[in-house]
């Protein structure tokens, strides 16, 4: 579709029809990506809400749905084609370490499984705590990816990655309260 001069314009529907049954992965993988870099306050929110859908989707076994007013969001093809032209190179080391194997964790019941853990991570991702955004959006991306190359390996790696992000979210939030409870003792005292 990059290629395809005829075309003014790439809209999410046209990406969703392209996908077929891959496109609840790469939209899952779409919306999370950008969570991975540091984005302003409230960033986070924008792109976790179609998380939150989408991986609510791949829980429940359902394929890619989007409503009509981001599916008719359209991109002009030539900003399209510059961005799949910088994701290529990256998008072709990560196929490089992606394959099929251990293809039983990406099927479901296990691929629901993964819905739940992605649905869980969204939520994480969809609220505003201090870093509460990157380490979750790695480990979403992480399953996309899986989900995509019906690679059980990265699920496992997904895995990890999801119990030391809830760990490190968890640590932070500990430590706000905490320092919140501090500050508040010694004021009130």
């Amino acid at each position: 579709m990059a290629a395809d001069e005829t075309r003014e314009r790439v809209s999410v529907a046209d990406l969703v029809s392209v996908m077929n049954d891959r496109a609840i992965g790469a939209l899952i993988f779409v919306f999370a990506l950008p969570n991975v870099i540091p984005l302003p306050p409230g960033a986070s929110t924008v792109l976790g809400a179609p998380l939150l859908f989408l991986t609510a989707q791949l829980a429940l076994g359902k394929r890619a749905w989007l409503p009509k007013a981001v599916t008719q969001r359209t991109i002009e093809r030539a900003h399209f084609a510059a961005v799949i032209g910088r994701l290529a190179p990256w998008l072709a080391r990560a196929e490089r370490l992606l394959r099929p194997r251990l293809d039983v964790l990406t099927r479901p019941p296990v691929e629901n499984l993964i819905g739940v853990l992605c649905f869980l991570l969204a939520c994480i991702l969809f609220l505003p705590i201090p870093m509460g955004n990157m380490p979750p959006a790695i480990a979403i991306c992480m399953f996309a990816l899986a989900i995509l190359e019906r690679d059980g390996l990265w699920v496992i790696a997904g895995a990890a990655v999801s119990v030391a992000s809830v760990g490190l979210i968890w640590g932070v939030l500990f430590a706000l309260i905490k320092s919140a409870y501090y500050m508040f003792d010694k004021l009130l005292g």
